[in-house]
């Protein structure tokens, strides 16, 4: 179902309008019997502006499905449960999940202690002027936050999500930068950061609407990096990523 922002554009995400960021009207909670809330499913989109790409970068596509007698059954022996992610329960299209970017490939990790890292996001004026002169077809309509506060976020567990959240599309982003000021040149699922065994990071970028820099590089599709203490990590209109080693 397509609905219309205050700002007039048309949005398949019913939280934040998929070109500019804002919040969506809310309906009122009705307390008829009707009770069935879910609305039809919608064409995956890329939860972007359609800014100018950094980097070139493509969504990702990852079809799913096969189908007729005789298939080679997926469901049945010991492998069944690598072929759906074990967080959403969604059917492996790719090395990641669409719905909330788990990576099927990632190595178990060794019990090590808590990672000391941290992503502190800032919105970056010098990189949001590069990406205004690139003339995208938003470009006229994006804005400069005037008030960004730096805010920090802990690298814990296996892997780190850097996009936006949505109830309705039941996926989540530890680094939420859906939450205003939303950057609107980010993609639902825009960035992965990556634990590794020996307790260093990689960065991955699934195939963002418009991709992802690091150091100033535009990271290909699905090719993780390595990642260091005070490297920066560009993406959206305005979003800056820096990494650092917090305090123990």
């Amino acid at each position: 179902m397509t609905l219309t922002c205050p700002q007039g554009h048309s949005s398949g995400d019913d939280e934040y309008c998929d070109v500019c960021g804002t919040p969506m009207p809310q309906p009122l909670a009705t307390s008829g019997p009707e009770g069935s809330t879910g609305s039809p499913g919608s064409p995956s989109s890329s939860g972007s502006s359609g800014m100018p790409a950094p980097s070139g970068a493509a969504g990702s596509s990852g079809t799913s499905g096969s189908g007729g007698a005789g298939s080679s059954g997926s469901s049945a022996g010991p492998d069944a449960a690598d072929d759906v992610c074990p967080i959403c329960q969604t059917p492996r299209s790719g090395r990641f999940c669409e719905v909330d970017g788990h990576d099927f490939e990632a190595p178990p990790l060794d019990p090590v202690a808590p990672a000391l890292w941290e992503a502190v996001v800032e919105a970056d004026r010098a990189y949001y002027d590069e990406v205004i002169a690139q003339d995208g077809p938003d470009a006229g309509a994006v804005v400069f936050p005037p008030y960004c506060p730096e805010r920090s976020f802990p690298l814990v567990g296996r892997q780190v999500r850097i996009g936006r959240s949505s109830r309705s599309r039941n996926s989540y982003a530890e680094i939420d930068l859906g939450r205003p000021p939303a950057d609107p040149g980010i993609s639902h699922l825009h960035a992965v950061l990556m634990a590794q065994r020996d307790g260093t990071w990689s960065l991955v970028d699934p195939g963002s609407a418009n991709g992802t820099m690091l150091n100033g590089k535009p990271l290909q599709v699905n090719v993780p990096v390595q990642v260091r203490e005070g490297d920066r990590i560009h993406l959206g209109a305005w979003t800056v990523i820096t990494l650092r080693e917090s305090a123990p």
